[in-house]
């Protein structure tokens, strides 16, 4: 450390110009750093018709990214929005420099789909954008531009998906995006799935309406208005294609439907639908009469999450679907065959128009790309990973642990000491894709993690094994939440008590508790829900659809307060708060005390004061009610009276609540993770002020305070793990610096790390993180701008100059390394080439320097 190295002191020098003027953006140098691990899923995906080069990838909840050279490298071209999902992507074709993304995700399986707020256009191939509108809409799957006048846009609109809603189905502009018009309308609860034109006779489109309603105790799939409508006027008038042999309507409702016209032949066009047995159609008449090809578990497994097709570009019979396999058929449909080499749990297909050869895939591993009509993909793997939540560890350097979605668990370094983070550096540490992973506080060799279904195993670091160590071995898929003895969540809570060793608590309805690391639990809690059996019934709809993803009644959180041993708080997802004071032998439901508090919510953390005993913050989730709107309660009394402290933060489609953590320093500190970012109040929730920097527009599931390092660590559900190191000018800054013209901030320790030898890589890619810059770090507030040179001296405690730094000179607060060393050594400069021969030493001086050159 600084203080145990040299026992500096320092001194800030600063001239001030008097023409300098204030930026209200004082923590804008700041930086967020990436740390890994890699992404997953990716949900639209486009190119440039004719020039491989040029494509676009569009993530569920980590934004659109752009190659330029054919997918060596992306880049992030849309972080400076406020939205992170990226549900379509559609490009002009007579100007691909006009580029529509349509936001919200239209695969939904699961209670962790991050909204959209409308359409966006680009009439710079992605350099600057602009919202046109549809703000409601929720969630846009499908936008087809006009193949000759750029004028004419359509957006398909799912709505949000969470209740009745009028922003829902087909939306038309006929002035670049100026003004839109609804023109098809089935009802408030069917939206509009996918989308098809044809490229000949642009008036003639088809769409894929579906009925889909979803809380957070169920998805309900299919409905009278779902099925297939025809247009052959722009959009004038519509029909519904049930009336000519099509399933849908009243009589035989259906779930998800895709539908896909044939380019070369556009006359044969192809209907899919969620229906018992997943079933295909094919007309050659655009519709007016349609053959049964198949019904095949493969192209329409888990509808919500998939069910989309495209034909190819030249032959009318060939046929690719997304689903959990990529499937393809070169008779019309009647044969399929599938597996995973484009990529497995697929969403989007893009074919080019131009080149039958060149297609693309959007998965749940990433992207693929093909130029060899699918005999071989490039598999494309972003930054976008979409964590459940953060743990760290208090190693030096610490470790960061958490689980990925449609992957497994993680541990990775904050610092590799090797120059960058490469993926190699990440490990498995037991559980899966789901819950928490999470290192023993008393022993950070062994670490907890989660999986769906109640799944649950303990990490032995030194060993390298998992042990099984679930609460019941009983697996619960398929079956009606209803008729299972324990009910889980698919991210069910897990937490360790700060007080007694080895001690670990889990929550199905009820709470679990094992003092020998997993051997033997004992129930200490009643159903700690409303136990209502309406919310308990089978999910999916049209087909059942029973995998941990939409349970009711079940705990979501769950923590002990580091105060007070047996004090015990849990929250459920359907609404209820509720504590024990003597380690579970009787608990006290505190929910009605809770004020304007809307039912069915999720209690999505809860936060147990370390300064005051009964002070606890809580954050409540009720997006899957159709309100977005941020819930962050205190109680200070044990939960007998709440006060609501959100009510400043921006209320959006993306400002619903994840997590409040409460800062280890500083009581009042709060940081709050929402569905677009982070947002810190000082006041205890009086006002709330946005953290954005660098930090992409990803929601934060979770955060975490490292406190050796003074480590901000957050876990967001899109783009993997950033860390904000040193966070202690946010914290003295309202203190400390903000009436001052300058200011110098407290030192934290500071290590002198040395390099390891590094693992065997291919190289840095997207995924790789960033280290920590070496050395000191010393943060200083300038409140205006200033032409004068700044210096910052390290001295010894007798004042003896150690380095002078150069500092910089912007507004708010600057952050300079200091790399633990002392001056570096002069070296004079050659100013003259020695004379040939020359013999002895010499001094030769030349522009006003004086050089020191030897013959040898």
């Amino acid at each position: 450390m600084i203080a145990k190295l040299l026992k500096t002191a320092l001194l800030l020098l600063i001239s001030f110009s008097a023409t300098a003027q204030t930026d209200p953006s004082v923590f804008e140098n700041l930086k967020f750093r990436f740390i890994g691990p890699e992404g997953n899923r990716t949900i639209a995906i486009a190119g440039v018709p004719g020039d491989p080069m040029v494509n676009y990838i569009g993530a569920a909840s980590g934004g659109l990214w752009k190659t330029t050279d054919g997918g060596l490298d992306w880049d992030p071209i849309f972080d400076d929005q406020d939205v992170s999902s990226i549900g379509s992507v559609a490009i002009t074709p007579t100007n691909s420099d006009i580029v529509w993304v349509g936001t919200g995700e239209t695969f939904v399986i699961r209670p962790a789909h991050a909204m959209g707020d409308g359409i966006y256009k680009s009439e710079d191939a992605g350099k600057t954008w602009k919202n046109m509108g549809l703000e409601k809409t929720g969630r846009i799957g499908r936008i087809i531009v006009h193949p000759t006048n750029p004028d004419i846009v359509y957006a398909a609109s799912l709505g949000h998906t969470y209740g009745p809603q009028q922003e829902r189905g087909v939306y038309k502009t006929v002035d670049r995006g100026k003004n839109w018009k609804r023109i098809f309308f089935v009802d408030e609860s069917t939206g509009a799935a996918e989308l098809a034109i044809d490229p000949k006779n642009p008036d003639r489109l088809l769409v894929g309406m579906w009925s889909i309603h979803i809380n957070s105790w169920g998805l309900n799939s299919g409905g009278p208005g779902g099925g297939v409508y025809r247009t052959t006027d722009g959009g004038e008038t519509w029909e519904s294609l049930s009336k000519y042999g099509l399933p849908g309507g009243k009589e035989n409702p259906v779930g998800k439907t895709a539908v896909a016209i044939s380019h070369s032949e556009p006359n044969i066009v192809y209907a899919l639908f969620e229906i018992e047995s997943p079933a295909l159609y094919r007309s050659e008449d655009f519709g007016n009469s349609w053959t049964l090809q198949t019904r095949n578990h493969d192209i329409g497994e888990r509808a919500p999450y998939y069910i989309r097709m495209a034909v190819s570009p030249s032959d009318p019979n060939e046929l690719y679907f997304a689903n959990v396999k990529f499937s393809t058929s070169k008779d019309g449909g009647k044969t399929i065959e599938g597996g995973y080499r484009a990529g497995g749990d697929n969403h989007d297909i893009w074919l080019d128009p131009t080149n039958a050869d060149r297609l693309m895939v959007a998965h749940d591993g990433g992207a693929s790309i093909s130029m060899n009509r699918g005999k071989s993909f490039q598999r494309i793997v972003l930054p976008i990973a979409q964590m459940y939540h953060v743990a760290v560890d208090d190693q030096i350097p610490y470790n960061v642990y958490g689980n990925r979605q449609d992957g497994y668990s993680y541990k990775g370094p904050s610092n590799s000491r090797q120059g960058y983070i490469p993926l190699g550096l990440w490990t498995d540490v037991g559980g899966c894709e789901s819950g928490f992973a999470q290192p023993n506080p008393f022993d950070n060799d062994i670490v907890w993690s989660g999986c769906y279904d109640g799944g649950l195993q303990r990490f032995n670091a030194k060993t390298g094994h998992a042990q099984d160590v679930r609460v019941w071995p009983e697996a619960g898929y398929g079956w009606e939440p209803g008729k299972l003895k324990y009910r889980w969540h698919w991210n069910f809570p897990l937490a360790f008590s700060p007080h007694t060793k080895h001690r670990v608590y889990v929550g199905s309805q009820y709470v679990h508790k094992s003092d020998d690391n997993g051997q033997s639990w004992q129930v200490i809690s009643p159903d700690l829900t409303l136990n209502d059996k309406t919310h308990q019934q089978s999910s999916g709809g049209i087909a059942i659809d029973n995998l941990m993803t939409f349970d009711g009644s079940v705990l979501f959180s769950i923590v002990e307060s580091p105060l007070e041993p047996g004090l015990i708080w849990t929250g459920s997802n359907d609404g209820q708060v509720q504590l024990t004071k003597d380690g579970g032998k009787n608990w006290t439901n505190v929910t009605a005390n809770i004020p304007n508090l809307p039912k069915w919510g999720t209690i999505t953390n809860i936060e147990v004061s370390r300064y005051k005993k009964g002070t606890v913050y809580i954050t409540v989730d009720l997006h899957q009610m159709g309100d977005f709107d941020p819930y962050v309660y205190k109680t200070e009394d044990y939960g007998q009276s709440w006060k609501m402290i959100s009510g400043s933060v921006p209320k959006s489609v993306h400002s619903f609540a994840h997590v409040v953590k409460e800062d280890p320093k500083k009581e009042g500190m709060l940081y709050l993770g929402v569905d677009n970012g982070i947002y810190i109040t000082t006041n205890d929730g009086e006002s709330w002020m946005r953290l954005k920097n660098n930090l992409p527009p990803a929601p934060v599931y979770w955060l975490e305070i490292q406190e050796r390092f003074d480590d901000l660590v957050v876990g967001t559900y899109g783009r993997g793990y950033y860390i904000l190191d040193n966070i202690s000018p946010l914290r003295e800054y309202d203190l400390d610096a903000m009436d001052k013209k300058a200011h110098l901030f407290s030192l934290r320790p500071a290590y002198r790390f040395q390099d390891v030898q590094s693992i065997k890589t291919d190289g840095r890619s997207l995924n790789s993180g960033r280290n920590p810059a070496y050395g000191a770090e010393i943060n200083y507030y300038l409140k205006d701008s200033t032409d004068q040179k700044i210096e910052i001296q390290i001295l010894t405690s007798e004042e003896e100059i150690v380095r002078t730094l150069e500092g910089k000179n912007k507004p708010g607060i600057n952050r300079i390394m200091w790399d633990l060393r002392f001056e570096p050594t002069f070296k004079p400069k050659l100013q003259s080439t020695p004379r040939e021969g020359l013999g002895h030493s010499s001094m030769v001086k030349a522009g006003g320097l004086w050089s020191h050159g030897i013959s040898i």
